[in-house]
């Protein structure tokens, strides 16, 4: 899995945590609903820039957006 693919997950993640709609996040973050869209689909990479606004509207840091899901131990 790479970094984009990543943080579409984490973003999705952490968006419906936070009981937010796509349109609410990109308002909050001065992106364009769209493009929030497009980052959650894994569709285009988010500049640094970018993922410090995301980061700034969901109240996180930016690296929790790019740290990968813990590996499932196996039993």
């Amino acid at each position: 899995m790479d970094l984009k693919e990543i943080m579409a997950l984490n973003l999705r993640r952490k968006r419906h945590d936070r009981q937010m709609t796509q349109e609410e996040l990109a308002e909050r973050a001065g992106l364009s609903a769209r493009y929030v869209g497009a980052i959650e689909r894994g569709d285009v990479s988010a500049s640094v820039t970018v993922l410090g606004q995301i980061a700034s509207a969901l109240d996180t840091e930016p690296a929790e957006l790019l740290k990968r899901p813990a590996r499932a131990s196996k039993a």
